[in-house]
């Protein structure tokens, strides 16, 4: 049986992250961070109605919270005391340390996230499945080639959590250039 998410949850954690992210865009795009967000969610909800055993609340929440502490003024308290102490943990942790050097960033992240439930590593897989399209216009290709690398670093060290998002990353990864 796959795992079940409650509806109630999910509208309630989105609504809050559309009004933490209100204004703001997916970069290079003129669409609204929301639809990532959602895109990603899309992901969990996918990998719950196919894999039993996730907390598929966590999961979810998770989701949509993931880039609330990165990327605008929500704190990890205001997640605590509205969504609980393990979202706040689990979105701390899909969360990148902006003290330390950008290329340290990622695998710190992914040691954190592997001290988490397995439902904090699917978001991390459907994070990456999601933000593996078309690379912007501007990026050369050697940043598209650390993106393409930076995916494979992610799937490498959590694929085990979820067996459909890893194949959807590793799919993803094939078809995102540049091999060579």
């Amino acid at each position: 049986m796959a795992s079940d998410w409650n509806r109630d949850l999910y509208i309630k954690a989105c609504r809050f992250a559309a009004q933490a992210h209100l204004g703001q865009l997916i970069p290079s795009s003129d669409l609204p961070y929301l639809l990532h967000l959602n895109l990603v969610s899309m992901e969990i909800i996918a990998a719950l109605g196919v894999e039993a055993g996730h907390d598929g609340d966590l999961a979810v929440q998770c989701a949509l919270l993931h880039d609330t502490i990165e990327d605008t003024d929500t704190s990890y308290d205001t997640i605590a005391t509205i969504f609980g102490t393990r979202v706040a943990e689990g979105v701390a942790a899909l969360s990148k340390n902006p003290e330390l050097d950008k290329s340290q960033q990622l695998l710190d992240s992914l040691h954190r996230i592997e001290r988490q439930p397995r439902e904090i590593w699917m978001v991390k897989l459907a994070d990456r499945i999601t933000n593996l399209q078309p690379p912007p216009i501007h990026w050369d290709v050697a940043k598209i080639r650390r993106y393409r690398e930076e995916a494979i670093e992610i799937h490498t060290h959590l694929q085990s959590a979820s067996p459909f998002l890893a194949s959807r990353l590793a799919q993803k990864i094939e078809q995102y250039p540049p091999k060579t």
